[in-house]
């Protein structure tokens, strides 16, 4: 009788064990939607749905800043993981969650989705494999708070923007400040997604929608690419969100002012997330939940979202790689290379737009104008989106640069994003361009650990310069790369090495002049090149701001010499036209 007992008790423990195993309910759900699962809730979760079901995999990959190495879902139907095989038959989605921590809608919804994916409540896809890093800024995810979001409406607790060093992970995507960036390229690298989504959540104004979309610049993405996202992929999201009764509309472009004034789409330049990805010819886009919304109307649309999108990945898999492989040719073959752009004022797109009347209104706390938004004064109304943009300048693509190998931390940027490079097989002479930093501003206060330049403007000169294999290498732009390489190493382009402060040292004079000896020096040389003379002279009747400048009359006859140092602002990576 004992015995029958004890084995019933074991019995029903066992069941009980058992059945709690197999209990895939999120925290958010268990809250009601109102509470986000923590870090180690999260992987945990993961870790379990992948003891339970062989079409899940959890790979780690990369260390961050805080010490944490990141982790990689993979979601393969086939039960295959092989990426590199897997690619030629299916198309990649990639999913980044909590890049900033303290919106993650995108953190909750994955693990919805994943869970009914495998348990068959949603289709299993047949053309698509999914990859996700559920938590991409450990460290902020770790700082969890409860106040310091405080546009947003929920979750309960959540984590912190910055990182374990305080960076935005969102802007690092180029200068790779973090070893979160750095894993993540080794991530985006092994990947190669199709398509790639980094989930959000909006600030800067009241509206109707719970849902807002930013994918990457159409213009700026190029090529086929850019054509079949404007005018195919937005609008199959939009249509398939509406069946379901979700409005969406663009990323709403403003901060402290009104929508319906119009606004412009948002330009993801390289240090973004997507702006990265374009670079590889990925189809990017960002989703932006509307802060102010209930956290679980957020997470849901993110859900749905998720799913319009593999719907739309299985219909259009062989579009999809059809017009990447062929972005690819095109920006192989091109002549030049756009690094600058604008809003293109000549054309706009004309939304239906749901918002809220907003007013100024006399401020209680400051006495001054404030904006006030009234939520019982909803409206549609005809708005203006400017989303096309135009390029403002372009550069001849170089069939090679030539880079000095004691640039160690641009070469292991380049290598870590692919980039073949090469060592010349003997000394060898080179006709190559090179570029002098003519003009550039900084900005006044620091940006995410640096003071970033912009508006650079640069004068060429072509020189014949003998090459040593072993100080240089050789990177040829016809490969993969070729995008982040020009973006990268033209000094004008918007998030270029030199602008994100790599170069700095050519930018500090290292030798000079005592005054007093360099007089005597000047008039010699002065009197020695007549034509300079008249130069001089015609400049000081001319300006007389440098007529009453003594120094600055040395300073512009020293620079004009022999004496002068070369290695001012002469940037040290030399363009190759021909080879």
């Amino acid at each position: 009788m004992k015995n029958s007992l004890l084995f019933l008790v074991l019995f029903v423990f066992q069941l009980s064990l058992y059945a709690q195993q197999k209990d895939f309910t999120t925290e958010f759900e268990k809250s009601k939607g109102k509470a986000t699962a923590t870090y180690d809730q999260t992987i945990a979760y993961y870790k379990k749905l992948e003891a339970e079901y062989p079409s899940i995999k959890v790979v780690e990959k990369g260390i961050t800043d805080s010490g944490k190495n990141l982790h990689l879902i993979l979601l393969s139907p086939d039960r295959k993981f092989d990426i590199e095989k897997l690619r030629d038959t299916k198309r990649i989605l990639f999913i980044n969650n909590g890049i900033h921590p303290g919106e993650p809608d995108g953190i909750d919804a994955t693990m919805m989705l994943y869970r009914d994916i495998v348990q068959g409540k949603i289709d299993t896809p047949k053309h698509t494999v999914l990859a996700t890093i559920p938590i991409y800024n450990i460290g902020g995810s770790l700082n969890r708070n409860s106040t310091s979001r405080t546009n947003q409406n929920g979750p309960l607790e959540y984590g912190f923007r910055g990182n374990a060093k305080n960076y935005d992970l969102n802007r690092d995507f180029i200068k790779n400040d973090t070893k979160n960036a750095r894993a993540f390229a080794e991530i985006y690298h092994f990947l190669k997604p199709d398509v790639f989504i980094d989930n959000h959540v909006s600030n800067g104004a009241d509206y109707q929608y719970v849902l807002t979309h930013l994918f990457t610049q159409h213009n700026k993405l190029g090529g086929e690419a850019g054509t079949y996202l404007h005018n195919r992929l937005v609008p199959d999201l939009i249509t398939s969100l509406n069946k379901k009764d979700l409005d969406i509309t663009p990323y709403v472009n403003v901060f402290n002012a009104v929508p319906e004034k119009g606004f412009s789409q948002f330009f993801d330049s390289p240090r973004y997330s997507t702006g990265y990805t374009t670079l590889w010819n990925s189809l990017g886009m960002m989703v932006e939940t509307h802060m102010l919304k209930p956290y679980d109307k957020r997470v849901h649309g993110t859900y749905e979202l998720m799913k319009s999108m593999i719907d739309i990945i299985e219909k259009e898999h062989r579009k999809i790689k059809e017009v990447r492989e062929a972005t690819n040719s095109t920006f192989l073959n091109a002549k030049t290379y756009p690094i600058q752009w604008e809003v293109d004022k000549s054309k706009s797109t004309t939304l239906d737009f749901k918002g809220y009347e907003g007013e100024q209104i006399t401020s209680e706390v400051t006495g001054l104008s404030r904006l006030k938004y009234d939520r019982n004064k909803p409206f549609t109304k005809k708005v203006t989106y400017s989303n096309y943009f135009k390029p403002t300048k372009r550069v001849k693509i170089p069939e090679a640069y030539l880079i000095p190998k004691a640039w160690n931390k641009i070469i292991k940027l380049l290598k870590l994003n692919k980039v073949a490079l090469s060592s010349p097989e003997r000394d060898q002479k080179y006709t190559v361009e090179v570029y002098h930093i003519a003009n550039f501003e900084t900005r006044g206060n620091p940006y995410e650990g640096h003071y970033l330049h912009k508006n650079t403007e640069i004068t060429t000169s072509t020189e014949e310069i003998t090459v040593n294999p072993d100080d240089f290498y050789l990177v040829k732009t016809r490969q993969s790369s070729i995008r982040y390489i020009l973006e990268t190493l033209e000094p004008e382009a918007v998030d270029s090495f030199f602008n994100w402060n790599f170069f700095d040292t050519i930018l500090q004079q290292k030798e000079g002049f005592s005054p007093y000896v360099w007089e005597d020096k000047a008039l010699e040389f002065l009197n020695e090149n007549p034509s300079l003379k008249t130069e001089f002279e015609n400049k000081k009747d001319q300006d007389s701001t440098f007529a009453k400048n003594w120094y600055a009359q040395l300073d512009w006859i020293h620079k004009r010499s022999p004496n002068y140092e070369k290695a001012h602002l002469r940037y040290p990576i030399y363009r190759i036209l021909e080879l």
